[in-house]
């Protein structure tokens, strides 16, 4: 029988996204409930290794769902990526008697909690990651919240750029994946799509495309550019260069980070980390939390990180339909 679970610990990892307070919030009150204690993790896996380590009550979370953000702080820490930064965590988490961990973040939080498993600390993972590209689930922490914020940003740009009839390409993030682009995309209504995944590096069929939809009378051109392939000021004077048309390039950058969580993000959040404090004190450990096909899973962390996630072909060739 797995032993009982005493204290459980909690930390947001790598990159924020709104509605990681509410799954902090969230795992925190579910565990004093189910009467284990709780520690909060300041700065990741840097705050584990200097032990930035506090107590948290079911107060500590009060009015913290509608704040972007993490209130636990977040940090890359490239000493974590080590099997001595490993096993010292794992030490520091038996020191303050810490026997299972929430992490919230992505892949590379999901590897760390992966590595103090293996070191003997019971782990679950939150998908916390405004790109959308852990491929267990269909819903990340975050993602709701950041692809709105560039869907209104997106609004406003194109306001202006109509009124000068130009040609605009707007940047959003996601890494090295397309899921905010292609959802803005679509939403925003852009004549073209630049994915990472899709992308094939031919400037000529944009300019082709420019010059063709002049001719047929639209006044403006809006190409939403994923963060994976960037670039997009110099992209925009070769297409000034190539179309005459006025081209002006646009990056969102991080304010799709913050804000205030949607009701999608804080609702999803909260239970999320609810159901990683009970499936610890279950004795589970090694588990990823996800959301398919309309219910909440767990996944295996090993499974998890093996699946690979893509752009959905039919989504894609809609995009492409409706530009037209």
């Amino acid at each position: 029988m797995a032993k009982a679970i005493k204290t459980i610990g909690v930390l947001t990892s790598g990159g924020d996204a709104p509605g990681m307070n509410a799954a902090i919030r969230a795992v925190v009150r579910k565990s004093l409930t189910n009467g284990v204690k709780v520690k909060g993790i300041k700065r990741g896996y840097q705050g584990l290794l200097n032990e930035e380590i506090i107590d948290m009550e079911a107060r500590s979370v009060s009015d913290i769902i509608q704040r972007g953000g993490t209130i636990l702080g977040t940090a890359r820490c490239m000493e974590f990526k080590t099997e001595a930064g490993q096993q010292q965590g794992a030490d520091i988490c038996r020191k303050h008697g810490i026997d299972g961990l929430v992490v919230i973040g992505g892949d590379g939080s999901y590897m760390g909690a992966q590595a103090l498993s293996r070191h003997g600390i019971n782990t679950i993972g939150l998908p916390g990651t405004i790109d959308l590209d852990i491929a267990c689930t269909d819903y990340t922490i975050g993602f709701d919240t950041a692809v709105n914020t560039a869907m209104q940003a997106i609004d406003k740009v194109r306001d202006t750029s109509s009124s000068h009839e130009r040609c605009s390409i707007i940047e959003v993030m996601g890494r090295n994946a397309g899921y905010i682009a292609l959802w803005c995309g679509v939403a925003n209504g852009a004549e073209d799509i630049l994915l990472p995944e899709k992308y094939d590096y031919n400037e000529q069929n944009i300019i082709n495309n420019i010059i063709n939809n002049r001719k047929r009378g639209k006044t403006h051109h809006l190409i939403i550019n994923a963060e994976g392939i960037g670039h997009s000021t110099s992209m925009a004077r070769r297409i000034e260069a190539a179309t005459g048309v006025e081209t002006r390039a646009t990056i969102l950058g991080y304010m799709q980070r913050g804000g205030s969580p949607t009701c999608k993000d804080r609702y999803y959040a909260s239970i999320m980390g609810c159901l990683a404090a009970d499936i610890l004190c279950e004795g589970k450990t090694n588990r990823v939390i996800g959301y398919r096909g309309g219910k909440f899973v767990d996944f295996d962390i090993e499974e998890a990180l093996a699946m690979q996630k893509d752009i959905p072909e039919y989504e894609y060739k809609i995009s492409k339909l409706l530009a037209i």
